[in-house]
């Protein structure tokens, strides 16, 4: 049996695609140039984009199960490495560690300020991007930095402000694996190593939003266990979406790579579960097609599919 044929779902025919990198952007304000990988389709107009933040530690060439996926059915792709990728090596006792989640929103918006270049950067690309759909994306530590640019407030660790970092040049968000809210729940790890998590508030995110969790995501970050991943749909408001990865540890069976490391949860069937219920949402929600979404819902309603459930607000 393949992957496709455990989900009972189906993808729309792909296209080859073409990837460029890296393609480096100034950044002045993170004291490092910023790497950029953009992949996109070798046909087709008027293309959204997703903008892609990776998880803690990784880089812009990671995430290839669900970039190639993502760029084969019709979106240009750009990831970033940002500056607490392995990498670049940062020394624990770098001034720049207690902002590291702010020069993840900066990056993303740089990149978003240099659309030109990255278009012009890869063959054939100029004029058939639409930058009127823009989709933010991430996952762990880059879903927290994809819900900053939907109207996530993350309470700064060295101000405690939490001020308004979001970006109407993004219309909706798909967080995977990410973070819940803070306060007496975090650990004392948490506290350490991501302080950045201590005031995390999800009123505000009226965008519309995919949310994937692993019911077996167990992080050292949260005394709740798993639950604790689905606060940016339980606490946002309405107009959301939550996928629920049963036996889904943090890589959500190896979305972090083919040949991912870290991935503890190897399974076949989930990354493409993750895959297809993402391109459908993606479609839906830059109005390409929603015959797709429409059809993960369905199959996915209630308890019945033996690899997770989707549900909305």
């Amino acid at each position: 049996m393949t992957a496709s044929q455990m989900t009972g779902l189906s993808d729309p025919p792909f296209t080859p695609t073409v990837s460029v990198r890296p393609v480096v952007l100034p950044a002045p304000y993170r004291g490092e140039d910023l790497p950029v990988r953009v992949s996109a389709p070798v046909t087709g107009t008027n293309l959204p984009i997703v903008l892609f933040a990776h998880g803690f530690g990784s880089h812009l060439d990671g995430y290839a199960p669900l970039v190639d996926h993502w760029a084969s059915h019709g979106f240009v792709v750009i990831q970033a490495t940002h500056l607490d990728s392995k990498r670049f090596g940062i020394p624990a006792d770098d001034p720049r560690k207690p902002h590291m989640w702010r020069y993840r929103v900066q990056d993303m918006k740089q990149i978003l300020d240099e659309l030109d270049h990255l278009e012009a950067s890869v063959p054939a690309l100029v004029g058939r991007v639409d930058r009127g759909r823009i989709v933010a994306a991430g996952h762990s530590f880059g879903g927290q930095t994809a819900g900053v640019l939907v109207g996530l407030r993350v309470m700064d660790p060295t101000t405690g402000i939490a001020q308004d970092m979001s970006d109407r040049r993004v219309m909706a968000s798909v967080q995977l694996a990410t973070a819940g809210k803070g306060g007496d729940e975090l650990t004392p790890f948490a506290l350490e190593s991501a302080p950045w998590l201590l005031g995390q508030d999800f009123s505000h995110i009226t965008a519309p939003g995919l949310v994937v969790a692993g019911d077996k995501d167990e992080l050292p970050l949260s005394t709740r266990g798993p639950s604790w991943t689905t606060d940016p749909y339980t606490l946002s408001p309405s107009g959301k979406s939550l996928l629920t990865v049963y036996g889904g540890q943090h890589s959500l069976g190896g979305i972090a790579g083919y040949a991912a490391a870290e991935t503890t949860d190897e399974h076949p069937g989930r990354v493409t579960l993750v895959r297809q219920v993402t391109l459908a949402y993606l479609r839906h929600v830059t109005g390409i097609d929603h015959t797709d979404w429409e059809t993960a819902q369905a199959a996915l309603a209630g308890d019945s599919h033996p690899l997770g459930r989707l549900e909305s607000k």
